[in-house]
């Protein structure tokens, strides 16, 4: 079914009667009655602190929760002068439907700025609110991504895959790319509500990423703020982390196909400017299971080695052969190793004829040797140090773009002999 808008009836008629608004907060959720009314409180003393003379109003939008989310909403007491609206969305699950729901309010009420944070955060302070709606409303800008101090093992997906494509490709240093937590004009939020991707899988996964490589094709001023540290649900990269890294990739490599004559052309990359906050903190430590990813990549190269080997090049799979033979206090995967494998997986995925998301998932075990290799590399280093390692290698997947090129070009070409052949 296709939903012309994510806002019902009772919503839309919500946002007619507030008529107008300087500031709209949005705060997706589904089932996080434990943590929303701190979101929520963090959000109207913020609101009340910094922008008491302008007209504010807070949107929970909620998937369908079927614990207290959405009584936990209506019954926090905001300030008199503040709006709240709570709303169920319409569309697909996801959060993208969520933000799609944001955006038109956004945009109905005419908002100057509209920031949107988690709804699973346990360290949002009212700050957050200051640090991110400011530079729309000061400085011009009018997408701003956030930086946090995280733990060395929180974000391995950001760290060793989005901001290096990201960077790479797009040439913007946007550290936390799929950060959940940023702040955007009304002109973007109208830009992202007229796009026609509200049906497809974006909507339901990978909508962080979609919005921040919108913000960069589309030529919107961008800027980072950080926010301190974030704590959130963490979760243990061994345990969870296979189905996101299915849904960023596939999202990532998607995107590269809409985009492919834009960040053909660049070069290089550039430093975006950072507001916010500007002490520093060593962030709760997340736990992580080396051994067991070890173990998954170990499995997954008995299980699909000869598939490997077809998709990589012969010096590639030399080296994914190599790891799998290591033992457990010797494992490493080298940088180089991985720059060469996620370009020559995008490359693949772009010349794969069906079921890409099998594809993704049947490489999944070589995100696990990634991520076992940075742990082993950074397990003595504070994440200060660890930092330092994401830099490296992000300056890694810059220098080799040129490979990244010559493959997808090279496998565009040798699919179109296959087709030719096979007519």
């Amino acid at each position: 079914m296709n939903y012309d808008t994510a806002l019902r009836g009772y919503t839309a008629k919500r946002i007619e009667e507030i008529d107008g608004a300087d500031i709209l907060v949005g705060i997706p959720c589904y089932n996080n009655e434990n943590t929303l009314a701190h979101v929520i409180q963090m959000v109207t003393h913020g609101l009340a602190k910094h922008y008491k003379n302008k007209r504010s109003v807070i949107h929970i939008a909620d998937g369908g929760s079927t614990d207290d989310t959405r009584e936990v909403a209506k019954e926090f007491q905001i300030k008199p002068w503040q709006e709240k609206i709570v709303s169920i969305y319409r569309g697909p699950g996801g959060k993208g439907t969520a933000l799609r729901s944001i955006f038109e309010t956004a945009e109905r009420l005419h908002v100057h700025a509209c920031a949107v944070v988690d709804s699973d955060l346990r360290s949002i302070t009212s700050g957050w609110i200051f640090y991110l709606l400011d530079p729309v409303l000061t400085k011009g800008y009018q997408f701003v991504a956030p930086v946090y101090l995280r733990h060395k093992y929180d974000g391995t997906i950001t760290n060793n895959i989005v901001y290096n494509l990201t960077r790479s490709l797009y040439g913007k240093r946007i550290r936390q790319p799929i950060g959940g937590d940023f702040a955007f004009s009304r002109d973007v939020a109208q830009f992202y509500v007229d796009q026609d991707v509200w049906d497809t899988d974006v909507a339901r996964y990978g909508i962080d990423i979609w919005m921040t490589t919108n913000a960069v094709t589309q030529g919107f001023r961008i800027c980072q703020s950080n926010l301190g540290v974030k704590i959130h649900d963490a979760k243990d990269p061994s345990e969870h982390l296979g189905p996101m890294f299915r849904q960023v990739i596939w999202t990532l490599f998607s995107l590269m196909e809409n985009y492919e004559e834009y960040w053909k052309k660049v070069r290089g990359s550039e430093a975006l400017e950072i507001f916010g906050y500007e002490g520093t903190t060593e962030p709760e430590p997340v736990q992580v299971d080396a051994d067991s990813m070890i173990e998954r990549f170990k499995i997954g190269f008995q299980q699909f080695s000869s598939l490997w080997k077809d998709i990589f090049c012969e010096t590639c799979f030399k080296e994914i052969q190599k790891a799998a033979e290591m033992d457990g206090k010797a494992f490493h995967l080298s940088t180089d190793a991985w720059v060469r494998i996620l370009y020559e997986l995008a490359a693949t995925f772009h010349q794969w004829p069906a079921n890409r998301l099998k594809l993704v998932e049947l490489v999944t075990p070589l995100y696990y040797a990634r991520v076992a290799s940075f742990v082993k590399q950074s397990w003595k280093m504070s994440s200060h140090e660890a930092e330092n390692l994401v830099e490296e290698q992000a300056v890694k997947f810059e220098k080799h773009k040129d490979y990244l090129l010559e493959v997808w070009d090279r496998k565009h070409r040798e699919q179109r002999k296959k087709q030719h052949a096979a007519q």
